[in-house]
């Protein structure tokens, strides 16, 4: 129903959580190249556990690429300077979610090619960083499924 895109992804046990979660969500997942790790690696097999069978994963050379194959019907990034919480959208199937690298998050230019509401932002304490990138991805996409009645194939 839903797609995640992980742009350059750097931590495998973080990787690893999200193929867990797009195999019990049913969404699929959109590896962009160059990853922080080989999709080989053991971190990343351990915190999928077996899910890997069960998840749709799918590795592109670039974001040009994955969202002309994705071609959503609407793109949000996750970023932690978005103009609205991701709670106030009203999510639908075909929708995709962007999340950028642990450690620098979306390109400026990346963001600034988006209408400013399709950035949405996780609602944090002040001073803070970011929250995990899995746990992101968690908040967003239970969200959206929340909102779509937990239906497992589009309407």
């Amino acid at each position: 129903m839903f797609d995640i895109i992980l742009l350059e992804p750097e931590i495998p046990p973080n990787t690893g959580n999200v193929i867990r979660l797009a195999a019990n969500t049913g969404c699929r997942l959109h590896l962009v190249h160059p990853l922080g790790f080989s999709i080989d690696d053991a971190q990343l097999r351990r915190a999928g556990l077996d899910y890997h069978a069960m998840a749709r994963v799918r590795e592109h050379p670039d974001l040009a690429t994955c969202l002309q194959r994705v071609a959503p019907a609407r793109l949000f990034a996750v970023e932690t300077g978005g103009s609205r919480r991701y709670s106030d959208v009203g999510y639908r199937p075909g929708d995709a979610f962007l999340f950028g690298r642990e450690t620098t998050g979306l390109p400026a230019a990346v963001t600034a090619a988006l209408p400013a509401d399709a950035v949405v932002r996780i609602p944090m304490r002040p001073g803070n960083r970011s929250v995990n990138l899995s746990n992101a991805v968690a908040l967003v996409v239970y969200e959206a499924w929340r909102q779509n009645d937990f239906r497992t194939e589009a309407p």
